[in-house]
């Protein structure tokens, strides 16, 4: 009797062992996913290699950090062979002049202290907006089962540049103290004295006094695409920038204002595949 119980425990014990080394529901849909999810790149990877296009066309956003200033972009493209793909993209954004630099200021209003800051010697808030074309170009990564590609991106385009005066809050030295909203003006004093200066006035203000002035510009970039594989897009890209403008671009009233610019750029993408 003893050696029966004893062989049902060790039975039983087995059984339940057995129970607790098997996987569960939910890991093994998870193996399944990922087996699935490899066969499906490797069939891709041949059909890539028979020379047939994976893709038709992509879509893309990005965020773009300057080395003078930010960006955000849209981007479709599409696939013309296995390694050229036509781009086409639409970017807004700011320049900034490297001498930039925020004052806080610390004053008081009806009886509140507000808080505020401003650049001193700005002139003008410098956005743009692009329209470019051009072309990325596979040159690694091919047949990578990772799914990292290296590309190169290059193209052009026509920039519009934007000229917003930008506008501080000053305590007027002639008046009973009272907050107005000034520009700079030629030789103007009050314009770039801290001493009577409040902060800066509300974003709005000077957005119809906007000037524009038409430009062109070229790009050059290396992209790493870490999802070439899949539906969607994950990549960083690194590159260069240049515009030229029909006219001179002042920023800071201190500042040699200019027509060329020439920037370096890192952006975040994310997009689509079909």
């Amino acid at each position: 009797m003893k050696q029966t119980f004893l062989i049902l425990s060790f039975f039983c014990t087995l059984v339940i062992s057995a129970q607790q080394n098997q996987p569960s529901s939910a890991a093994q849909d998870k193996a399944q996913k990922k087996a699935e999810k490899r066969e499906r790149i490797n069939l891709l990877i041949k059909q890539e290699e028979e020379g047939a296009l994976i893709f038709q066309k992509q879509s893309a956003f990005g965020f773009k950090f300057n080395t003078d200033g930010w960006g955000l972009f849209f981007e479709k493209g599409k696939y013309k062979t296995i390694t050229k793909t036509n781009l086409w993209w639409l970017e807004i954004g700011e320049r900034k002049d490297k001498k930039e630099e925020k004052v806080p200021t610390l004053s008081t209003s009806q009886g509140f202290v507000v808080f505020s800051s401003y650049i001193f010697g700005k002139q003008n808030n410098f956005y743009y907006a692009k329209l470019g074309f051009g072309q990325q170009k596979l040159i690694g990564g091919k047949g990578n089962k990772n799914g990292v590609a290296v590309s190169a991106i290059y193209g052009g385009g026509f920039s519009a540049g934007l000229l917003k005066p930008y506008y501080i809050q000053v305590e007027n030295p002639y008046g009973s103290g009272n907050i107005q909203d000034i520009k700079y003006n030629n030789n103007d004093s009050i314009f770039l004295d801290p001493t009577l200066i409040q902060g800066h006035s509300s974003l709005g203000k000077g957005f119809n006094e906007i000037q524009f002035v038409p430009g062109v510009y070229a790009r050059s970039s290396l992209r790493f695409d870490y999802g070439r594989y899949n539906e969607l897009i994950s990549a960083l890209e690194v590159g260069l920038n240049a515009e030229y403008y029909t006219k001179t671009m002042p920023i800071m009233v201190m500042g040699d204002p200019k027509k060329f610019f020439l920037n370096a750029y890192v952006s975040i993408v994310f997009g689509k595949r079909k």
